[in-house]
């Protein structure tokens, strides 16, 4: 019976012993399967409260480390850029064996006309609706329709354009204050900053916003001169940042949210598909602030000016007179009084052998290096002359004609 007795003892405080594990082990936490971002805090136990506040924290500090310059640059920026869409009118020259006749050609000229669609980019550098682009994106437009990132469309008037720098301002009347950029100082660029273009590459803007690529300023000062269509470009400045087609005339902007350059041009693989290699150009804006100041107040550019100095090739007589050893370069024959040149300190009988690190060999020399410049009233010529056998270097400040 004792033994009896002992054993349903130790039987109940077994069981007793059970129930107590078992009721503890079923109150314990259990582990989840997975933790999400949106796990509510109700189902965080203590123990695990210090390393959900350390995720969002971390969660926190990670979104603000994704805004940079550059996406914050292109926050106030976007706003701003345009889509231009154009109906231009465009002459071409029938090819047609009929044509070789004088008599045909008299009665069905060979040059005809036709619409063609193109497109290019904007920005608004005002609340009241001037945009700027570049003039081979409007030459000869016939319509011009803007669209802004909201998706509203303007027709656009041409305000005026100048076709020797590739520079166009444009005009849309809109009944309310419209976003504009900051122009920025492009003589201040560094050679391996962040470059931002933005643009309407391949009509892309349709689809609701501006699109934008990132590089660096590869080069600045690349001088293209004057072009086969009578174009100059010069100073320009050269980005990686991609440019395709469609993206002319829109802004290329710095880490700052400012404007230092209009995208004109790129070197491409291929002559049809205008795609980005990584050689992409744009207009510096320092030149262009000057351009747009002119269009908006004068309706034109004004490439009038005086130097008050007149030239004549060396001759051979003249070389040998005074002691020159090559005919190269031009002989000063006159110095106006009162002229920038005399103010300056030219005088009769300098030879001007270099401007602006042009060799010059004769008159057509310096019309030519003057044309590649695109010089005009209030521009410096840097010329290197030779006075009593010694090399001088004289700036020439151009003085404009109104």
């Amino acid at each position: 019976m004792k033994k009896f007795t002992s054993y349903l003892i130790i039987f109940i405080i077994g069981l007793s012993a059970g129930i107590l594990i078992w009721d503890k082990l079923k109150h314990q936490d259990q582990v989840p399967l997975f933790h999400t971002t949106t796990q509510s805090m109700t189902d965080v136990s203590t123990t695990d409260l210090n390393s959900v506040t350390l995720r969002k924290v971390n969660s926190q500090l990670l979104n603000d480390s994704r805004r940079t310059l550059i996406t914050e640059a292109v926050k106030v920026v976007s706003p701003a850029v345009v889509g231009i869409n154009v109906l231009q009118i465009q002459q071409y020259r029938s090819r047609n064996w009929l044509f070789d006749d004088p008599f045909f050609r008299h009665f069905f000229p060979e040059t005809r006309e036709q619409v063609v669609k193109g497109l290019g980019s904007g920005f608004l550098i005002s609340s009241d609706g001037y945009i700027v682009t570049n003039e081979h994106v409007v030459n000869q437009a016939a319509q011009i329709v803007v669209t802004l990132p909201d998706g509203k469309k303007y027709d656009a008037e041409l305000v005026a354009s100048d076709y020797i720098s590739d520079i166009a301002l444009l005009k849309i009347d809109a009944k309310e204050q419209l976003p504009f950029v900051t122009l920025g100082n492009s003589d201040d660029l560094m050679i391996g900053e962040w470059a931002i273009a933005f643009g309407n590459p391949f009509g892309l803007f349709d689809m609701g916003q501006p699109s934008v690529s990132q590089g660096i300023i590869s080069a600045t000062d690349r001088d293209f001169g004057r072009q086969n269509d009578s174009r100059v470009y010069k100073d320009m400045i050269q980005t990686d940042a991609a440019i395709n087609s469609g993206n002319s005339g829109g802004p290329l902007v710095n880490s700052l949210g400012e404007v230092i350059g209009i995208n004109t041009f790129i070197f491409s693989g291929s002559e049809r598909t205008g795609t980005s290699i990584g050689l992409g150009f744009a207009i510096p804006i320092n030149r262009a602030k000057k351009i747009i100041r002119e269009l908006r107040e004068y309706g034109r550019v004004n490439r009038r000016f005086r130097t008050g100095l007149e030239i004549e090739d060396v001759t051979y007589t003249l070389a040998r007179y005074l002691g020159l050893r090559t005919t190269d370069g031009v002989i000063i024959s006159d110095v106006e009084s009162n002229s920038p040149a005399s103010r300056a300190g030219f005088k009769i009988g300098d030879v001007v052998v270099e401007i602006n690190d042009q060799t010059i060999q004769n008159k057509l020399d310096v019309w030519e290096v003057i044309d590649n410049l695109d010089a005009k009233g209030g521009d410096i010529l840097n010329l290197k002359i030779i006075r009593k056998n010694k090399y001088l270097k004289i700036p020439l400040r151009l003085e404009e004609i109104k």
